[in-house]
């Protein structure tokens, strides 16, 4: 019998173990794709500040337009 709990402590501690492998690899990999979106970000944010000021730019000069309204037919 204690043959089987040896065994089961064997499968068990391997079974903890790997599960700590996979934990660790998906940590570094959320740290990764962190790093990465933080990086994406800083370079992006200029692009969408310009984006942004010629919107507000471009709503500016369509409300300044003089629309033709038709006349009674």
């Amino acid at each position: 019998m204690a043959t089987w709990i040896g065994i089961w402590l064997l499968i068990a501690l391997l079974s903890v173990m790997a599960i700590a492998i996979v934990v660790v690899g998906l940590g570094r990999h959320v740290l990764i794709v962190g790093r990465t979106a933080a990086q994406a970000r800083d370079e992006l944010a200029p692009m969408a500040e310009e984006i942004s000021r010629e919107g507000t730019r471009a709503a500016e000069r369509a409300q300044n337009l003089k629309v033709p309204r038709p006349g009674p037919s």
